[in-house]
């Protein structure tokens, strides 16, 4: 006990010690939030186990096995960099937004968000009526122009009507996904990246992987049209909230935009403000298969569910 007394006593920490011990944190911090709720996280838990595998035998002598896992550790720090792309990507994206100064970097101009909101709104609800599917991408701080480039360019006016142009069914264009920056329709037939499988493991259809996978990869705003319910879903970042009628989307989607040019150098308050704004009204993002409140406090539909028990395909 003296000594480790000693020993405490011995230690005189620098200001440089609590600024460096914050920064750490800091970064053991952001790292996690990055792969939270991302497929990331499990292969960081399997890593670690690794880890304390070799640890463990370094202690008790097994030459053999410690040096099978220094050879495969070599392999996998590579294979670590293309599993973590898209976290990788995401951290760099983060840091390139330059805290105030990100606005003058920003990709997108500020449009007349009320008109873009009611537009995309309008669109979406004339195509759950038709059970037409439709996917619209709202850009908004990272650039989409890579995944312009797999479509066919457009740089049109947005409006309601050229959208149901767009994803009238046999169009050469309905197929894929329109991006839409500002109050301008980028490109159409759109080719997006398409998640494994939606939160919590429930199956969805292309439609819905494509809105998963963009939104995992970028903070786009997707709004998802189902081909074969009429339901209308809001994704951001890998969750979504459905059945939203015109009003509903509309509100969110004027509500999001203005909160993303509100607090555009502040990511976690804006997550934070996204999440408050949608408690407010009865909404939330939810997982599928976790049950949320109606509007009404009674028992909501289930998040994992569609009318009729259904899983959306489309």
């Amino acid at each position: 006990m003296q000594q480790l007394v000693d020993l405490l006593s011995g230690i005189q920490p620098k200001p440089t010690t609590f600024i460096d011990i914050g920064l750490t944190a800091l970064l053991i911090y952001g790292l996690f939030s990055l792969i939270r709720d991302t497929r990331a996280l499990r292969l960081v838990i399997g890593v670690t186990l690794l880890y304390g595998v070799y640890v463990l035998a370094q202690l008790l002598g097994l030459q053999l096995l410690s040096q099978i896992l220094q050879a495969g550790a070599v392999v996998g720090l590579f294979a670590l960099v293309v599993v973590f792309q898209p976290e990788l990507r995401r951290a760099l994206e983060r840091l390139g937004r330059v805290g105030s100064l990100g606005w003058m970097l920003a990709p997108g101009q500020q449009g007349p968000i009320e008109r873009v909101a009611a537009e995309v709104a309008r669109a979406a609800t004339g195509f759950a009526q038709d059970r037409h599917g439709a996917l619209i991408v709202l850009e908004r701080e990272t650039g989409l122009e890579d995944f312009c480039e797999t479509g066919v360019l457009m740089h049109a006016d947005l409006s309601a009507e050229l959208l149901r142009t767009i994803f009238m069914p046999r169009s050469p264009l309905h197929d894929g996904a329109a991006i839409v920056r500002g109050d301008r329709i980028l490109a159409a037939g759109v080719v997006l990246p398409l998640a494994e499988s939606g939160p919590g493991g429930e199956r969805f259809g292309t439609r819905h992987r494509a809105a998963f996978g963009i939104t995992e990869e970028t903070d786009a705003l997707v709004v998802v049209v189902s081909e074969e319910t009429g339901a209308i879903g809001l994704v951001e970042r890998g969750h979504i909230v459905r059945h939203l009628d015109e009003e509903q989307l509309r509100v969110a989607l004027a509500t999001l935009l203005r909160l993303d040019a509100a607090l555009r150098a502040d990511l976690d308050g804006r997550d934070r403000a996204t999440m408050q704004w949608l408690g407010r009204t009865g909404h939330g993002w939810t997982r599928p298969g976790i049950p949320r409140r109606s509007r009404r406090g009674g028992p909501g539909a289930t998040a994992g569910a569609v009318s009729g028990g259904r899983t959306d395909r489309t």
